[in-house]
């Protein structure tokens, strides 16, 4: 599926109903990682029902134990496509006998696209059909890569407008979920910091409590590139992979279970839910500068 107008170009799979392409028409450059398999081989998948890991690869639910998959399996799900018109498409993704073996809700799970000017808004909405509260996290993934092949991390910077400082947890290297009595600052100077590899020396670095509402990966001189809108979100992570050309914003709705986190679904700090018959939405933007 192609979305398209005078500034913009971008490509959706019905795999993950995830967006495989932005191409910036007035620069002719390449927004959106290409998925180069040496470094990542995804581009902008779409976490749910779960974001990041669940300790111990297990979720329980009103008494019974499920097992989970990274980021769970809507990214590797193939969506129903429910509308387009060229600049914007719609996806859909509802409850299988396969998804119940993992996840026991009736759900729906719609996804809308929408292009104006240099700017990708991402909606989703999450349906409960079974007349039950269905709970999940859910969250974004997109890897931009860097506008020039010579490029590296020390070529670039990040910004977050308004801001001072942030607060930020880190991944237990064993069980990949989050260390949350351990808090690091990620200090700023006029809202910018360096993009380096050090920073993801260990793994992702994951912020809570709505602290970043707009994200930008800079130039080196501080000039903008593409930055991430998300005034909505409660959760927020920073990610690449070692040499890699690329960094990924990502805006969630909840995050990684807790390290030892052994309770309920219900229980888990920053879960949400919705009722049978009722809607979640979250929205977020992609601005290309």
């Amino acid at each position: 599926m192609k979305l398209e107008n005078e500034s913009l170009l971008v490509e959706i799979a019905e795999l993950g109903a995830e967006v495989t392409r932005i191409y910036d028409k007035e620069t002719d450059t390449e927004i959106l990682w290409e998925g180069n398999p040496t470094y990542w081989k995804r581009h902008s998948p779409i976490l749910f029902p779960n974001v990041g890991k669940t300790y111990q690869n297990t979720v329980r639910i009103d008494g019974r134990q499920y097992a989970t998959s990274q980021h769970g399996f809507a990214r590797d799900s193939v969506f129903d496509l429910a509308g387009a018109n060229g600049v914007s498409a719609s996806f859909v993704l509802r409850a299988s006998e396969e998804s119940k073996k993992a996840y026991p809700y009736e759900f729906e799970l719609a996804v809308t696209y929408r292009l104006c000017k240099k700017e990708l808004e991402v909606e989703w909405q999450v349906k409960s059909l079974g007349g039950e509260r269905t709970y999940f996290t859910i969250g974004a993934h997109p890897a931009f890569r860097f506008a020039k092949a010579e490029e590296t991390k020390d070529d670039y910077c990040l910004r977050f407008p308004g801001k001072e400082q942030l607060d930020y947890i880190l991944l237990d290297a064993a069980s990949g979920t989050g260390v949350a009595d351990v808090v690091y600052p990620l200090l700023l100077e006029e809202g910018t910091c360096p993009l380096s590899e050090e920073m993801f020396a260990r793994d992702a670095l994951v912020f809570d409590g709505g602290q970043i509402g707009e994200a930008w990966l800079c130039h080196k001189d501080k000039s903008p590139y593409v930055g991430v809108r998300c005034a909505e979100f409660e959760n927020f992570g920073i990610w690449s992979v070692k040499d890699a050309p690329f960094v990924c914003l990502e805006p969630w709705a909840g995050r990684c279970d807790d390290k030892g986190f052994d309770g309920d679904i219900s229980q888990k700090p920053g879960i949400h839910s919705v009722e049978g018959g009722d809607v979640f939405s979250r929205k977020y933007t992609i601005v290309v500068a």
